[in-house]
């Protein structure tokens, strides 16, 4: 709550609506928008998000949720926000969306508020324990390394074009938790670079970048052009091999397509599905 509500730049106490009953916090609905822009000046002026709402058990089922998630969509929409998401909102989201297994009272109340699917994100995790490297993965490394490519840490020369690819060819949120990381104190020897041979960075793999926990595997990207070499499989086990050595039993991550090109590598890899989750959006007045 201190990291991801209080001392966000775009946090407003007038978002924040909490219920209490007999002294004791029975509820909570929180709604934000951006007063400070990821990048450049975008401050997504239609678009706002409520990262997370809850009632106690004790007291559901009697309008409690309703009226909370009501009151934030009415200041949403007073602050000209048209567009609502939940709960996927950067830099400082709990969860990527609803897990509706979890949740099923949720799923409908935010159903019955107007909120719709826009996608899928799966949260994966595997064991590290006794992890090794596989020989296919270091025959590829290897071949890569004669074609050119090389996997190291980068060096502080290198970090502008790190992020640089980053935002650029992802998200600025993934620019700004590796910036963190390492304003931060973080360690560099948790990223982890791949270089093409024909001299831009190909592509990169962290871990530990997001409030420091070792065990958090990504952000983690290749560049468009260096797809299908194998160097995003490269990354992936060299960062895993890093963890293991740091003694990390296990690694996880929140968010990705469980039937996308990044699922089926992360399932090859030994990855699992933890949980899956709905990003969903409420869209009109």
């Amino acid at each position: 709550m201190r990291t991801h509500v209080l001392l966000d730049a775009n946090f407003d106490p007038e978002g924040l609506r909490v219920a209490v009953c007999d002294g004791g916090i029975v509820g909570a609905a929180y709604g934000v928008r951006r007063r400070v822009a990821m990048t450049g000046d975008d401050l997504e002026p239609r678009r706002g998000w409520i990262p997370f709402f809850f009632v106690d058990p004790a007291v559901r089922r009697r309008g409690l949720g309703r009226r909370l998630l009501t009151e934030v969509l009415h200041w949403l929409r007073g602050q000209g926000r048209t567009q609502v998401d939940f709960a996927c909102y950067t830099p400082h989201y709990f969860l990527p969306g609803l897990d509706r297994a979890a949740y099923p009272h949720a799923a409908r109340l935010l159903a019955e508020l107007g909120f719709r699917t826009l996608h899928e994100a799966a949260a994966m995790d595997r064991g590290l324990v006794g992890y090794r490297v596989p020989e296919a993965v270091r025959r590829r490394a290897a071949d890569l390394t004669a074609r050119g490519y090389a996997f190291r840490t980068p060096t502080d020369d290198e970090l502008a074009e790190l992020l640089r690819l980053a935002e650029d060819a992802f998200t600025a949120d993934w620019a700004a938790a590796i910036r963190r990381h390492l304003a931060a104190g973080g360690s560099p020897e948790r990223v982890l670079t791949a270089r093409s041979p024909a001299g831009p960075l190909a592509g990169w793999a962290v871990h530990g970048a997001y409030e420091g926990t070792a065990e958090r595997f990504g952000p983690f990207g290749v560049r468009p052009e260096d797809r299908g070499t194998g160097v995003g499989r490269v990354l992936l086990h060299l960062t895993l091999e890093r963890m293991r050595a740091l003694g990390a039993h296990g690694a996880w991550f929140l968010w990705t397509g469980e039937h996308s090109p990044a699922g089926h590598l992360y399932r090859s890899a030994g990855f699992r599905t933890t949980r899956t989750f709905h990003v969903l959006r409420r869209e009109g007045p």
